[in-house]
């Protein structure tokens, strides 16, 4: 079975591991077949590291304490500066160009449109009457289709080009409630770019 090295990796553990074999050399090193001369470079290493280990410690302490301060120095600091950045943007003359002079509307989150697909959302508010919400994100809108039981394929309903639109067509059979079936894809300089959304499948009441 091959042996592990018989040196300690933490560095306090050789400084002991070496004094403790020095302290036990000095008085008589002939009993192991050395003179004096032979462990003087031992014992004079031994002592070099020992000064710059607590050199080393020292200066990790430092550094730590350094970087506690640091880290409560940027806690204030940041909670200046956002106060700050409130009472700018509560201006009624503020304007994101002002923003972005100053550097504090950061970076927007930019969407792939071309992986993207709308979610829609729809509360039916009786009569024939649906509200369906979107988010527009970087497109210029949705088109919007619908399908309702006697439509054999899907109808485009509208460009959209703001959240919420309000489907307002009158139920086909007044006082009979009817399910409505929408789906959208996003918009973009005039053409259709994306996938469609899930179909959204909606009850509505008479």
């Amino acid at each position: 079975m091959a042996k592990t090295d018989f040196l300690p990796n933490r560095d306090s553990d050789l400084a002991i591991a070496v004094a403790r074999a020095i302290s036990t050399l000095t008085p008589d090193p002939g009993a192991y077949g050395l003179t004096q001369e032979d462990v003087a470079p031992v014992t004079a290493a031994g002592g070099d590291f020992d000064a710059d280990l607590a050199l080393a410690s020292k200066a990790a302490a430092a550094a730590k304490g350094a970087t506690t301060k640091k880290n409560a120095s940027r806690r204030h600091l940041e909670e200046e500066f956002r106060g700050l950045v409130r009472r700018i943007k509560a201006h009624r003359g503020y304007t994101k160009e002002q923003g972005d002079v100053l550097g504090i509307e950061g970076p927007r989150h930019l969407v792939d449109l071309t992986a993207a697909k709308p979610d829609l959302t729809a509360l039916d508010q009786t009569a024939g009457v649906v509200v369906l919400s979107f988010t527009k994100r970087e497109s210029d809108g949705i088109n919007l289709y619908c399908k309702r039981e006697t439509d054999e394929d899907w109808v485009l309903l509208s460009h959209v080009m703001a959240s919420p639109f309000v489907d307002d067509r009158p139920l086909l059979h007044m006082g009979t409630a009817e399910l409505r079936r929408y789906t959208a894809v996003y918009r973009l300089k005039d053409k259709q770019v994306g996938a469609f959304s899930d179909d959204l499948v909606i009850a509505c009441a008479p």
